[in-house]
């Protein structure tokens, strides 16, 4: 496939609060760069990037009221030895630009979120300073996306340093043009993770599961 993929189109227009149908149906397009799959749901629509062939994913009954996410479907596109990556909130806020706050970080290629960023998207870099480290990336469908991990802190934090997850967030959106949207995907059991984006300002728009195909 060239040129931006199919999903892309629709993050974007999710950004700026414009969303597919409301009619439980179930979209079928081309698997992400990378051979890389997935499902995405918004409200009432379901969002499928697959290598199978439409039919079969539709009479395997998803829909977009949540079953497009159910184990038994991820299980059945990922195939038997593929893998099905964790259930997470698809977040979206606006870069605020100006002055970048949050250097480059060199050093941390070793680092599980900077491993893990780097195996699913492309063209990762790692900003960050005392607090802890962000990842920017291409990430799904060639959206950009970021990831946050706080470094541990030697001695508990005090209640007036809390707020480190929420002001590092705001850091790193000015790394993000004004105005420009980029994109967190967070476990939603992670509530403090989702509490601190959801308090830096960024929306939930759906939700979603990357899929690693691995059929016979």
């Amino acid at each position: 496939m060239t040129g931006p993929h199919p999903l892309l189109g629709l993050f974007l227009a999710a950004a700026e609060g414009r969303f597919p149908p409301v009619d439980g149906e179930v979209t079928v397009t081309p698997p992400l760069p990378g051979g890389l799959e997935c499902s995405v749901a918004f409200t009432g629509h379901a969002v499928v990037a697959t290598a199978l062939p439409a039919p079969k994913i539709l009479a395997a009954g998803p829909d977009g009221f949540g079953a497009s996410l159910a184990p038994d479907f991820l299980r059945l596109l990922a195939g038997p030895r593929g893998t099905v990556g964790v259930t997470d909130a698809t977040l979206t806020a606006p870069g605020t630009g100006g002055p970048p706050r949050l250097g480059r970080l060199d050093g941390y290629d070793d680092h599980p979120r900077v491993r893990h960023a780097r195996r699913i998207r492309r063209n990762v870099t790692v900003y960050g300073d005392e607090r802890g480290l962000i990842t920017l990336a291409e990430g799904l469908a060639g959206r950009p996306e970021l990831s946050i991990e706080l470094h541990a802190p030697e001695a508990p934090v005090p209640a007036s340093a809390r707020g480190r997850g929420r002001s590092l967030l705001a850091d790193a959106l000015t790394l993000v043009p004004p105005g420009s949207p980029v994109f967190a995907a967070v476990a939603p059991g992670n509530a403090r993770s989702l509490r601190g984006f959801l308090a830096a300002g960024f929306v939930p728009i759906g939700s979603e599961a990357i899929v690693e195909p691995g059929r016979v």
